[in-house]
């Protein structure tokens, strides 16, 4: 996943046409202080010294399109009340389509409040109506999708099971989302997944998978039969799972399922993170993009949400700086094998792929940078053995190194495509590979698989060795004879 295809895929935001259709409602965040207990009651006493209301529940959706550059409308009701009209006047603000949001004098907008003292939440309020919406409200849903839905290039149905989603409106949806070849995106909740059937991708996390399922997903196997269960039972075409610190998995209807480990990053407050998720993914659907690659972006966003306080967008710049990552000081990658070792041990659990190879890299050239830029391509993260001055002595003979071993770290190091350097004074990497145990072992491919030290350590552990060819005509041996015959 490249920087600069982030870049263009958010260029193209611009002229996608979303519609959000799902349960609306406010967020509202009361911050303060809590220093004491009440006279009144064993309670904590709740100095608020800030108030933040946010768009909740689909609406959370609503501004992470909105945030990302999409043109966004919803279909929705609401009731007649005050925090309606705050709604409508939100969306309003934002740009958003109103024409398919309808008010039932009779319902209660939905609104949660919570209470947050030391960044901890303290207590929730809900004020809400969960009822199905009445007859007249959904004939006007239902006219509006069937006037209106030809007009937008992804449906996003956000479901909290407050009762604006009723089997007529999904089923009219995601036949329509077949008929006209739009993609219909399901944020799913409850046990009954039938009502989604025909939709184009969902995205539950484990807990709604296992109870939609009825299976306990306790490992990748597991999570496999569950996955292709539903996606048999209700004819998706893919199927996207959210699991908290285990990343997501993504699991198509053709093809092989994609497990993509999660974004290191301190958690804060998952609240919203899903809204994230299917808000990126979807527009990536809109956009074009394969499944795999949306998948991987959303993954990015929802590493960033978990990092804020409460329901929060996302914004293009930061997705593309995290994608984009300056590069790290040359001395934070070139590590002693003991401590690479327990790095290694923790990206690994964390479930990302390590690929390593090694070489002497003296005077490093073209054919190196895109040797290594291959390798890099192979995992999450690339490892290179570096030979020492003295073992590259007893290797290439007394002449060699022309460059010393610390510039050589430094030089490799400063790449983008490495992720660590650990230099090895052996003639073989071979203690390097049994410390680290990579899933990728590379070598050249003027190699034979029977030569490559290491293989059967890696391949004992069900990792694999791959042999990546050399750009032709590209030698440290051919750059020092050009210029003995030169100068």
């Amino acid at each position: 996943m490249e920087r600069r295809d982030v870049e263009s895929f958010f260029e193209k935001a611009a002229s996608v046409r979303a519609l959000v259709i799902g349960d609306l409602m406010l967020d509202e965040y009361l911050w303060g202080r809590a220093e004491r207990i009440s006279p009144e009651a064993p309670v904590q006493v709740v100095e608020v010294t800030r108030e933040d209301l946010r768009l909740g529940g689909a609406g959370n959706v609503v501004h992470n399109l909105a945030a990302l550059g999409c043109q966004v409308a919803v279909c929705s009701v609401i009731g007649s009340d005050e925090n309606g009209s705050l709604l409508r006047r939100a969306f309003e603000a934002k740009g958003v389509g109103l024409e398919g949001l309808f008010e039932d004098p009779e319902r209660r907008t939905s609104k949660k409040t919570r209470v947050i003292a030391a960044n901890q939440q303290i207590v929730r309020i809900d004020r809400e109506t969960k009822s199905a919406i009445g007859a007249c409200c959904e004939k006007g849903m239902l006219d509006y999708l069937s006037a209106r839905l030809g007009d937008f290039d992804v449906i996003v149905v956000s479901d909290y099971l407050k009762g604006v989603l009723t089997p007529s409106v999904l089923s009219a949806v995601c036949r329509a989302g077949r008929e006209l070849g739009i993609p219909v995106v399901v944020d799913p909740k409850g046990s009954d997944y039938g009502k989604y059937r025909g939709a184009t991708l969902l995205t539950p996390n484990r807990k709604e998978a296992e109870i939609a399922s009825g299976i306990a997903i306790t490992d990748l196997d597991s999570l496999e039969r569950a996955a292709q269960g539903l996606l048999g039972e209700l004819d998706l075409d893919a199927l996207l799972i959210t699991r908290s610190e285990a990343g997501m998995s993504l699991f198509p209807s053709k093809g092989d399922s994609v497990h993509i480990p999660t974004v290191a990053r301190e958690v804060f407050d998952v609240t919203g993170a899903g809204d994230t998720v299917i808000s990126v993914l979807s527009l990536g659907l809109a956009c074009g993009l394969p499944l795999p690659e949306a998948a991987r972006i959303a993954n990015v966003a929802a590493g960033i949400a978990v990092g804020k306080l409460g329901t929060s967008t996302v914004s293009p710049e930061e997705i593309v700086a995290e994608v984009g990552h300056k590069v790290k000081d040359s001395d934070s990658k070139i590590k002693n094998l003991d401590v690479l070792a327990h790095i290694i041990a923790q990206e690994r659990s964390r479930g990302r792929q390590v690929v390593f190879t090694n070489g002497c890299f003296d005077l490093l050239h073209v054919g190196h940078v895109k040797y290594l830029q291959k390798a890099r391509g192979l995992g999450d993260l690339l490892v290179v053995g570096l030979n020492t001055d003295a073992s590259v002595r007893r290797l290439k003979g007394e002449s060699r190194p022309l460059i010393e071993e610390s510039e050589r770290a430094h030089i490799l190091a400063a790449l983008d495509c490495i992720d660590f350097v650990v230099l090895f004074d052996d003639d073989t990497p071979l203690k390097v590979i049994e410390a680290l145990a990579p899933a990728v072992l590379v070598k050249g491919g003027d190699y034979n698989l029977d030569e490559v030290v290491g293989r059967e350590v890696v391949e004992a552990a069900g990792g694999r060795v791959e042999l990546v060819q050399f750009v032709d005509g590209r030698s440290t041996s051919r750059i020092i004879e050009k210029i003995l015959a030169s100068y």
